[in-house]
Order: C-alpha cells, then structure tokens, then sequence
C-alpha cells in the first residue's frame, strides 16, 4: 500500500505524516460513512528517507501487516463467537441443568467473543510498538 502525505513532526527515527483523505485508499470509500476527516489522517511512520518537516513524502505499508491486522480485528473475534457457542451448547448444560442449551449456547459465545477482543487488544497493541508493522517513508516526492 502506498500513500502520499505530508511530514508533521519529527521524533528521532520517527516521523508523523498526515495523509491526505483524497488519497488511493479513499477511492473506492462510502463517503457517509467514513469517520476519516476532510483533512485525512495522521500516522506515525518509520523515517528512512530522513524527511523534514513539511515535505510530501512517499509512504508504504508492508500488504501481510495490514492482512495481519484485518484477520486479528475481524476474523479472531468471529471464530471465537462460532467456538464460544458451540462449547457452551456443547458443555454448559452439564454444569447448568435446567436452563436452555440455546440460551447457553449464546452465553458462551459472547463470553468467548468479548475476551477474544479483549486479546486482540493486547495483540495490537503489542504489534503497534514493533518497528516492522509501521509504515515506512520510502522517499520525499517534493521538497
């Protein structure tokens, strides 16, 4: 994925640049619904090409950090909603006679969906302070 933006500030090795919402990545967005402001975005980005303050830089992002960060938000959570379900039908009855296996089923399924994201949090957040899941300043377009 590569952006364009603009350097904001410099904090040693890294730099904060404000991508534009006008960008690629915004094409092919619903506009209603996009919580991004008319000003874009700012990201935190590794700078190698050793950018200054005010210049149009050229940005990349690595494709399997962001397919890694999709699967972790979206996917992680969803399988442990399906898996939550099926062990609280599966094994709540026992431990809850009486009460509905559907009713259980559903229990255990958000119980197990809520902690998945509680890890997810912790996996991201962890994933955000590793230099290889940032974006990269590959080179100034203008100075």
């Amino acid at each position: 994925m590569n952006e364009t933006g603009i350097v904001t500030n410099i904090n040693g090795t890294m730099a904060i640049v404000k991508v534009s919402k006008r960008n690629s990545c915004c094409e092919s967005c619903e506009k209603e619904i996009c919580d991004i402001s008319e000003d874009g975005i700012e990201t935190e980005a590794i700078n190698m090409a050793g950018a200054k303050i005010g210049q149009k830089v050229k940005l990349v992002m690595k494709s399997y950090t962001f397919v890694k960060g999709a699967i972790l938000i979206y996917i992680v959570p969803i399988l442990a909603l399906i898996a939550g379900s099926i062990l609280g039908k599966t094994y709540l009855p026992g431990y809850f006679t009486g009460t509905d296996s559907d009713l259980l089923a559903a229990i255990g399924g958000f119980l197990l969906f809520f902690a998945s994201l509680i890890v997810v949090k912790l996996i991201l957040s962890r994933m955000e302070k590793k230099t290889e899941s940032k974006s990269v300043i590959e080179s100034i377009v203008e100075v």
